[in-house]
């Protein structure tokens, strides 16, 4: 395992950043994953304007979830979401980020 690996794991871990949720793929059982939150609102550029928006984005470790797709369910805190887009994968190959909606 590697450094950054092995920063990874203990970054998911922590009960400061890391929270618990269940991953379930379409048609799969759930799934007992750690997630790490990335609320960040955005910005987009429409024509002259600037639209804010909300977003609910978490990172998930490929080590947990090899392959989420549009659709795949998350359940955080007792809240529903549902896996929007494209996942995208990081650099390093760990780490998955999803964008979710409220199911």
């Amino acid at each position: 395992m590697s450094a950054f690996a092995a920063a990874v794991d203990l970054l998911f871990a922590d009960p400061n950043i890391g929270r618990e949720a269940v991953y379930t793929s379409d048609g799969g059982a759930p799934v007992l994953v750690r997630v790490v939150s990335r609320q960040a609102d955005a910005i987009s550029d429409f024509g002259d304007a600037r639209l804010w928006s909300e977003t609910t984005r978490v990172d998930l470790r490929v080590a947990e979830v090899s392959n989420p797709r549009p659709g795949d369910r998350l359940e955080i805190d007792g809240e529903p979401f549902l896996i929007q887009g494209e996942p995208v994968r990081d650099r390093e190959r760990l780490i998955w980020t999803v964008d979710l909606r409220l199911s």
